[in-house]
């Protein structure tokens, strides 16, 4: 683990910093491919996820900061300053952002929501992936104490100061953990973009996969910075993780009841437009 990856004189370079440039643009990257695919103007993928990119960093610390208010709260200039700067903040914060923003930016563009939601999502989980090894070198998101045989020990100083990690103690890589899940999601949602059946699919599968793994990557992870609900009984994750799942079941079920529908009308259609063919030949025949 090095925080630091380069320090000359005053000058130091964080290892996170320089891990989240490649996680931003290597998803950038995967969503202007995929937007080629689709029809979409790369340019304009660009362009928007250069502002996603800020609503969410915004986002993830806002929700940091509201989740750990009891802290914040008695110390107001904390909420401004290098820890607070360099942290990860929570990704649902910045994730809920980037959604309301997308939402906005569709309309205004007048594209699909749905079909720029899938050119994304990928892009999404493997900036996760690569984002997490940040954590990693930094020290924050750290795990639970565990005996097991892979357990991570960290000792800097620096880190210890910054994100508050223990020092000297096997702790689960709950940071790896999530690397690797959200790096099999990203493959799985990769395979799955050119087979997808309707638009939005790839989109939800990876909220209900991360959704998912979260929810149970959550059980490991010794920080106590994340929030929680109901007396303790959910991390503030735990809690939005059950709300996405339950969301995208909706529009799951809104999408099929509306397919359906749809299908149960087109005979209804035909039916007229053969009736009319008909009528038409009857007069002709007179």
């Amino acid at each position: 683990m090095h925080p630091i990856l380069i320090h000359i004189g005053w000058f130091h370079l964080p290892t996170y910093g320089v891990l989240l440039v490649t996680a931003i643009l290597g998803g950038i990257f995967i969503a202007m491919r995929l937007g080629r695919r689709v029809g979409l103007d790369p340019s304009l993928v660009l362009d928007f996820c250069t502002w996603l990119i800020l609503v969410a960093l915004v986002g993830a610390k806002v929700l940091m900061v509201v989740t750990e208010w009891s802290y914040y709260r008695d110390h107001l200039g904390e909420i401004f300053s290098l820890s607070t700067f360099l942290a990860g903040g929570v990704f649902y914060g910045g994730f809920l952002a980037a959604l309301i923003f997308t939402v906005w930016y569709v309309r205004v563009q007048k594209i699909s929501f749905w079909k720029l939601a899938d050119v994304l999502a990928p892009g999404v989980a493997l900036g996760q992936s690569v984002g997490r090894l940040g954590c990693f070198s930094a020290g924050c998101d750290y795990g639970k104490p565990t005996t097991m045989p892979w357990g991570v020990v960290f000792t800097s100083k620096f880190a210890h100061e910054v994100t508050g990690v223990p020092l000297g103690l096997h702790l689960h890589p709950a940071q790896l953990y999530e690397s690797f899940a959200t790096f099999v999601i990203f493959g799985l949602l990769l395979w799955w973009f050119p087979r997808k059946k309707r638009d939005g699919n790839i989109f939800l599968g990876y909220v209900g996969l991360y959704a998912v793994a979260r929810f149970f990557l959550e059980f490991l992870r010794g920080d106590p910075d994340r929030g929680f609900v109901f007396n303790h009984l959910l991390s503030t994750s735990q809690f939005i993780a059950i709300l996405a799942l339950a969301g995208i079941a909706a529009v799951f079920i809104w999408r099929w009841v509306h397919r359906f529908e749809g299908l149960q009308a087109k005979p209804k259609h035909q039916s007229e437009r053969s009736e009319s063919h008909v009528g038409a030949a009857a007069r002709g025949a007179r």
